[in-house]
């Protein structure tokens, strides 16, 4: 049985393209493995909390020295922590919004990056503790950033991928459907090779 946790960030709820693609993987997952179990995680319509000065203190004081309110505090990272530990693939969507993640993701992203649960200090500096794990992430893009002067501005799929490797997650794929904003004949080509990719990763 194949544990999948499922992260959507995109704030359209539809004509959303990596919505739309992560979906379809999914659905192929759970085709090759009727036992495979999907947490989904829609950070759009049960948005997870922003930073807090509050939070912050509460990731740093040890759970037995934290208060009613500190505890209170960290339920909700505890429970993203946990699914994360949990899974056996991610699959995230990550449309680009203004170059990078969405501030949904991020947020996502700020409550499971925790020091000795995900991560560690150590001698030689930061280690991450989340392994054997694969990562799907489904990007779109307005504009084609792949190659070219405007590679520069990709901050999402270069940002998903050293946030990703710092906490452990290093077999990770993009599936990145670009240039979407070009016009119809350049969405249906970008889903056309989302879909040949998803073909190649569940086979």
């Amino acid at each position: 049985m194949a544990n999948v946790l499922h992260i959507d960030s995109s704030v359209r709820s539809t004509g959303s393209l990596t919505r739309q693609l992560g979906s379809e993987f999914i659905a192929k997952l759970k085709a090759a493995d009727a036992s495979t179990t999907v947490v989904t995680r829609d950070l759009a319509t049960s948005p997870v909390p922003h930073l807090t000065e509050q939070m912050l203190g509460a990731y740093f004081t040890p759970a037995e020295q934290r208060n009613a309110e500190q505890a209170f505090t960290i339920k909700t990272s505890d429970t993203l922590v946990d699914e994360l530990l949990a899974a056996d693939t991610i699959v995230i969507g990550a449309p680009m919004y203004n170059f990078g993640v969405t501030s949904g993701l991020k947020a996502w992203i700020d409550h499971v990056a925790r020091a000795g649960r995900t991560f560690k200090y150590g001698a030689n500096g930061p280690e991450g503790l989340v392994h054997g794990k694969k990562v799907i992430v489904f990007v779109a893009t307005g504009g084609a950033y792949s190659s070219g002067p405007a590679a520069a501005y990709d901050h999402t799929t270069t940002y998903l991928r050293s946030v990703l490797g710092f906490l452990g997650l290093t077999d990770v794929t993009f599936v990145v459907a670009e240039g979407v904003a070009m016009g119809e004949a350049a969405v249906a080509e970008a889903i056309a090779k989302g879909r040949a990719q998803i073909e190649a990763l569940a086979a």
